[in-house]
């Protein structure tokens, strides 16, 4: 059996916008750095290479953010895959670029119906009406998780130089 070969992207800089490394998105998203492996081999989220280093872009963290969440709730690589590809598909976007600003996002799903919805009304018709149990995760605050994670810490020379200066004011 002969394996295909995956598609080779891009490298990207970091002047192309905000990337974040393996490690980075494993403490954002809760899954462990084999998992993020596992899922780049298997073609569910491929990141880009940067040398020997995976990156994500944020859309791409969004989707980890969300495939984890659904994978807690017990659903299968498949189904997800399914959901994702629907998703692409239907809407011709990534999951991330669907959310509006100021909007509240909500992905419902029993693994065979999905349903992307903006208005609390209509997700509480979704589950009224569900024949079987149906999954909801909140896109809108995985993506508040990525942007709390975007806002970095000072680099360290920043904060002695800040701390120097007010030393230098006090005495």
């Amino acid at each position: 059996m002969w394996k295909a070969k995956k598609a080779v992207r891009p490298p990207v800089s970091m002047e192309a916008g905000e990337v974040f490394t393996s490690s980075e998105v494993a403490r954002i998203s809760g899954v462990s750095l084999r998992q993020l492996q596992w899922w780049d081999e298997r073609n569910v989220v491929s990141p880009r290479q940067q040398g020997h280093r995976r990156v994500y872009l944020p859309q791409e963290v969004a989707e980890v953010a969300v495939i984890a969440a659904l994978r807690r709730k017990g659903f299968s690589l498949q189904k997800i895959r399914r959901v994702l590809r629907f998703l692409q598909k239907e809407m011709g976007k990534r999951l991330a670029d669907a959310v509006a600003a100021g909007t509240e996002m909500h992905l419902l799903t029993d693994g065979k119906s999905i349903f992307l919805e903006d208005q609390p009304d209509r997700i509480i018709d979704v589950l009224k009406n569900a024949k079987q149990p149906m999954f909801l995760v909140s896109v809108t605050d995985q993506l508040r998780r990525i942007n709390v994670a975007t806002q970095r810490k000072p680099v360290k020379a920043e904060t002695g130089e800040a701390s120097d200066r007010q030393r230098r004011a006090l005495g």
